[in-house]
């Protein structure tokens, strides 16, 4: 799933946001801090320190974990309310590029993104 232009594409596993006639506040809210946040620049200052791919369990990638702790401050989320609304609303999923088909970071993931870099 990737936002192009103001308008989610559906990878797969979400068919029903497709056929949605309105967008909601939340959609809105996140397609603006899409446009506006500088997300390569943000990245490129955390990614030395993002675990890599051999240290142990495969790692999300980083874009995906910074949106999710993005949208966990915006929306004032704990690590728990964090993975059940990426399983039950499907905007912040796409947000962070994230389906149905694939895992879904569980809390302890969200927590140990900050820990890796913060």
């Amino acid at each position: 799933m990737a936002l192009v232009g103001k308008q989610y594409i559906n990878k797969s596993g979400d068919s029903e946001f497709n056929n949605k006639r309105r967008q909601t506040r939340k959609e809105i809210f996140l397609s603006r801090m899409n446009e506006l946040m500088p997300w390569d620049q943000l990245e490129a200052v955390i990614e030395p320190f993002y675990p890599k791919l051999g240290n142990g369990r495969r790692p999300y990638p980083l874009s995906t974990m910074f949106r999710i702790h993005c949208m966990k401050h915006w929306y004032n989320m704990s690590d728990p309310a964090m993975e059940d609304a990426l399983c039950e609303i499907t905007s912040m999923r796409l947000f962070a590029d994230l389906s149905l088909d694939n895992p879904i970071p569980d809390h302890t993931s969200i927590f140990d993104f900050v820990l890796a870099w913060g």
